[in-house]
């Protein structure tokens, strides 16, 4: 799904073949970055469309302005995932099993922030993808609570871990052989979720998303791939 929200702020609706063009670039730029990291040629990702240079600096006249339309559209499609495990699944946690297995959008995005500088500047200082981020963050607050309140979800963690967490394990190559082992680590945290009697006591208090989540703490920006 590649919406117009992602779209410059008073650009007009595109004809259809400007849209397709558009969308082929986004589409593409989600490849190539995933692989290669924000930095990646512009020209690769104008091959990989299927369109000229020209076309592309058309539609995006600068990195900045295609990396901002990436984090829009992949912000988007999050939202959206997340809204449908919410409305979908029969409980909290199932919604919030849901919610950190399916979204690769997200996972683009956080990674894009922890690997370039730029592209962390570009997505802060975004206030179209800030909100997106910020309506991701009331649904997880949402599930969490949902699956606190049936007594699946350990009372002494909040939202905020959980999106603290989650950034952690995308601090991963997209090798596949590093990919399972990511969701290892995804499945034991799960499991380290449950409420239990042999539950370990955690430090401190619960964290809110306000206090720590994916796109408000600094990244450390390793190299791509790493």
């Amino acid at each position: 799904m590649n919406s117009d929200i992602s779209a410059p702020e008073g650009e007009l609706p595109l004809r259809a073949d400007a849209r397709r063009n558009r969308d082929q670039i986004i589409n593409a730029a989600k490849a190539i970055f995933a692989a290669e990291g924000p930095d990646a040629p512009m020209e690769e990702i104008a091959r990989r469309a299927g369109v000229g240079v020209g076309t592309l600096y058309r539609r995006f006249p600068d990195r900045e302005a295609l990396i901002r339309a990436v984090a829009r559209d992949n912000f988007t499609n999050a939202l959206t995932h997340a809204q449908a495990a919410a409305t979908e699944e029969t409980t909290g946690w199932n919604a919030l099993v849901r919610l950190l297995k399916s979204s690769d959008e997200l996972q683009l995005s956080v990674r894009l922030g922890m690997t370039s500088p730029r592209a962390w500047d570009v997505v802060k200082g975004d206030q179209v993808t800030q909100g997106l981020r910020d309506s991701l963050l009331e649904i997880l607050e949402g599930v969490v609570g949902t699956a606190q309140a049936e007594g699946s979800l350990r009372t002494d963690v909040g939202a905020g871990d959980i999106a603290a967490m989650y950034s952690m394990l995308l601090r991963r190559p997209t090798d596949p052989a590093q990919q399972r082992i990511a969701e290892r680590a995804l499945h034991i945290m799960l499991d380290g979720l449950r409420p239990h009697r042999h539950a370990t006591e955690l430090p401190g208090r619960p964290l809110q998303v306000s206090e720590v989540h994916p796109l408000s703490t600094a990244p450390a920006h390793p190299a791509p791939g790493t």
